[in-house]
């Protein structure tokens, strides 16, 4: 399987911020904004991988700064960082007021996602070659994402196991 540069699952999705779009301060509800982070790097890991691809995490989604209605929303996304069956991809968020021009960075996002074969099961994935100074710079700093990952799945297993299914007040 031959490796593959980044800019190669480089996806791009705009979309104009309507007013039904918005919540009751007028901003692009986080909810929906989510939804379209999680396709962009859906679409990213599957044009890297040629493989149906699930989420596997959702590391971070910092929130910098409001969506305005009326305002459009660029996202942009690419495999940042690859393990035997899953990719690390980098969700950028511009926001552009399209009166003004003016455009600032609202969102930035890692997201975690698995290859899946024709049986659902996990499947390998190319490598990735990082080129720019900003794919050098993720690529590099991917495996303290991936460590970090892993501790807090574990976290979360543990509270899902001393949980259950039942809600506490039920105990």
């Amino acid at each position: 399987m031959k490796d593959k540069f980044c800019k190669e699952s480089r996806t791009v999705f705009s979309n104009h911020v309507l007013p039904l779009d918005t919540n009751n301060l007028g901003t692009l509800f986080g909810g929906k904004l989510v939804a379209y982070i999680d396709d962009v790097a859906a679409r990213a890991a599957m044009k890297h991988s040629r493989c149906t691809c699930v989420t596997a995490s959702m590391d971070s989604i910092d929130f910098i700064a409001p969506v305005k209605a009326k305002d459009e929303v660029v996202l942009e996304a690419f495999v940042t960082w690859t393990h035997r069956t899953s990719m690390e991809v980098f969700v950028k968020v511009i926001n552009e007021n399209l009166l003004t021009g003016e455009r600032e960075v609202c969102v930035t996002a890692f997201l975690t996602f698995v290859a899946l074969d024709d049986q659902d099961r996990p499947t390998p994935v190319p490598g990735i070659i990082p080129e720019s100074p900003v794919e050098i710079e993720l690529n590099q700093s991917a495996s303290t994402r991936a460590e970090a990952r892993k501790l807090r799945r574990a976290e979360s297993k543990r509270i899902a196991a001393s949980f259950g299914v039942g809600f506490p007040w039920d105990r």
